[in-house]
C-alpha cells in the first residue's frame, strides 16, 4: 500500500474519547487508524483518518481521499470475508463524534436490525474476549498493518 503522511498541523493527532471507550484497536494503515466497535451485534470497523482536525471527507486532498478509499475497500473486503455478511455499509456520520470516522459494518438479512440502520438498533452487547480477538486476528491475517 502507498505510503502517505499523516500531517499535524495544529497539533498531534489523538483519537476521539468516544472512539477510545466504545472500540478495541485493530492496527494503522498508512492514513487510517483501524477500530473494531466493541458491539458483536454487528461486526464493524471504523477507520479514523490520523489527520488532526479532520472532520469532513470533502475536507481531506485529493491524495488523502484517495488513499481513504483505497483503506475502506481493504477493510469492508476483508470483513465480508472473514463474516460471510451479505451487505457491507459504509457511513461517515460523525453526528455524536466529529472528528472524521468511517464505519465499515458487516450485514446479513437475518441480523437484529435488518434492514434498519445498526445505530441505536440494539444496546452494544460487548464481544467475548475470545471471540474479539479471533476476529481482530483475522481481519490483521487479511490485512497487511505494516
Amino acid at each position: 500500500m502507498d505510503s502517505i503522511a499523516a500531517p499535524a498541523p495544529c497539533g498531534i493527532w489523538t483519537l476521539d474519547p468516544q472512539l477510545e471507550r466504545d472500540t478495541v484497536v485493530v492496527g494503522d494503515l498508512s492514513l487510517s487508524r483501524v477500530l473494531l466497535m466493541n458491539d458483536a451485534n454487528f461486526p464493524w470497523l471504523i477507520a479514523v483518518p490520523r489527520l488532526v482536525g479532520a472532520v469532513e471527507i470533502f475536507g481531506l486532498d485529493d491524495r488523502q481521499r484517495t488513499q481513504l478509499m483505497r483503506e475502506l475497500a481493504l477493510l469492508g473486503r476483508a470483513l465480508k470475508d472473514q463474516t460471510g455478511c451479505h451487505k457491507i455499509n459504509v457511513a461517515a456520520i460523525g453526528n455524536v463524534v466529529s472528528q472524521l470516522h468511517v464505519h465499515v459494518v458487516a450485514r446479513r438479512h437475518d441480523d437484529p436490525a435488518w434492514p434498519r440502520p445498526v445505530w441505536g438498533a440494539l444496546p452494544a452487547r460487548p464481544y467475548e474476549e475470545a471471540a474479539r480477538d479471533r476476529l481482530i486476528q483475522s481481519i490483521r491475517r487479511q490485512v497487511d498493518f505494516g
